[in-house]
C-alpha cells in the first residue's frame, strides 16, 4: 500500500473541522517518514529478499516502533496532540490522529505477516502483495473513491489546478511503485527516495489546501 494511505487523509479532509489536506497528507505516512528515517540510524531494520512477496523485495523484519499497533497508537496521540497546539481543538487532532492510525490498518491488508500489535509476534498481514490482480485495483479504487468524497465536500478544489496536479502525481508515484526496478539493496538512495515522494506529495497537498482556502 502507496498511494492508498492518501485515502485516509482526502476522507478526513473532507470534514469540515478537519486540518488542512498537507497535515492529513503527512500523517497519513508518519509512520512512514518515521521508518525510512528510523532504518539509517539502526533503530529499526530491514532487507531486500527477492522473492518475499510477489509485488514487494522488502523484507520488513524489525520495525517495532513504527509499524506496531502500539507503535502506530503511540504516533498517533503524538500527532493529534500536535495538532491540538497548533489549531486550536481537539476534533482536528483527533481527525488527524485517525489517519494515523490508518495506516497501521491499511498496511495489515497488504504486508505478508510482518505487522505486530506491540512489537512481538504474532505476526500479521493478509498478503495482498501476493496478489497483484486484486491489491493494485483495490488500492486505486480506495484512492479514487476518497477523492470523489474529497472533491463533493470541497468543490471550489475542482476549480484549480492543484487537485488534478495532485492526482496526476499520485497516478506517477504509484505508477513509479509498482513497475520500477525493484531496490537491490537499502541504501541512501532508497531512503532518500521514499523520504522526497512523501514530502513532495504533502506540499502538493499543502497547495490543493491553500488554493481551496482562497477561493
Amino acid at each position: 500500500m502507496f498511494t492508498g494511505h492518501y485515502s485516509a487523509a482526502f476522507i478526513a479532509a473532507a470534514h469540515p473541522k478537519a486540518p488542512g489536506l498537507g497535515a492529513l497528507f503527512v500523517g497519513a505516512q508518519l509512520v512512514d517518514f518515521a521508518f525510512f528515517t528510523f532504518v539509517p540510524l539502526g533503530v529499526e531494520a530491514m532487507r531486500i529478499t527477492p522473492g518475499i512477496s510477489v509485488m514487494n523485495p522488502m523484507d520488513l523484519y524489525h520495525m517495532p516502533y513504527t509499524h506496531s499497533l502500539l507503535g502506530s497508537l503511540v504516533w498517533a496521540v503524538g500527532f493529534a496532540t500536535l495538532l491540538r497546539l497548533l489549531i486550536g481543538n481537539w476534533t482536528a487532532g483527533l481527525i488527524g490522529g485517525a489517519v494515523v492510525l490508518s495506516h497501521w490498518v491499511l498496511d495489515v491488508l497488504v504486508h505478508v505477516p510482518d505487522m505486530t500489535i506491540a512489537g512481538i509476534p504474532p505476526r500479521l498481514g493478509f498478503g495482498l502483495w501476493n496478489y497483484p490482480a486484486i491489491e493494485m485495483p483495490l488500492e486505486l479504487a480506495i484512492l479514487a473513491g476518497s477523492i470523489l468524497i474529497f472533491a463533493r465536500a470541497k468543490p471550489a478544489a475542482l476549480k484549480s489546478r492543484a487537485l488534478p496536479t495532485l492526482i496526476g502525481l499520485l497516478m506517477a508515484l504509484q505508477a513509479f511503485n509498482w513497475f520500477a526496478p525493484p531496490p537491490v539493496a537499502v541504501d541512501i538512495g532508497m531512503w532518500g527516495m521514499g523520504l522526497a515522494a512523501f514530502t513532495i506529495a504533502a506540499l502538493t497537498a499543502s497547495w490543493v489546501a491553500r488554493t481551496r482556502v482562497a477561493r
